[in-house]
């Protein structure tokens, strides 16, 4: 009985981190993206190299190298640690079949690169200012 509830309770610390974890990363966009939301599917098609594409235009995903805000955006929109994640897309670099996307040091750096850069799309921490680029809702 109680191994059941210490799984139960594991269970929902973890289901309760995922949801947190969604809460405290927002994913922003140039503003020539044509889309204003976008399914869990097509952001994870996106970021690991499936589509080049989103809400009929065309994107380009950037990454935070680390930090907090990039653990918790690769657990609760592609569903892999950081080593699965690169892993996957050296394996389409090495095949040719796409190239690395750009990796940033910081939120204020992806800010001020999707702000520049038509198509851009990337994430950081909710809490970081986000002036010049739009938020995507996530559904």
């Amino acid at each position: 009985m109680k191994k059941l509830l210490y799984a139960l309770l594991l269970a929902a610390s973890a289901s309760i981190f995922v949801v947190q974890a969604k809460a405290q990363v927002i994913v922003i966009a140039n503003n020539s993206v044509k889309a204003s939301d976008v399914s869990k599917n097509d952001l994870k098609d996106v970021f690991t190299g499936g589509s080049t594409s989103l809400g009929g235009g065309s994107v380009v995903p950037i990454l935070l190298k680390a930090g907090t805000a990039h653990e918790e955006f690769l657990q609760a929109y592609i569903g892999k640690n950081d080593a699965a994640y690169r892993a996957g897309w050296r394996s389409l670099v090495f095949s040719g079949q796409a190239t690395m996307p750009k990796s940033l040091d910081g939120d204020a750096a992806v800010v001020d690169f999707v702000a520049h850069n038509p198509g851009a799309i990337g994430y950081i921490s909710k809490a970081s200012p986000h002036e010049g680029v739009k938020v995507l809702t996530v559904h």
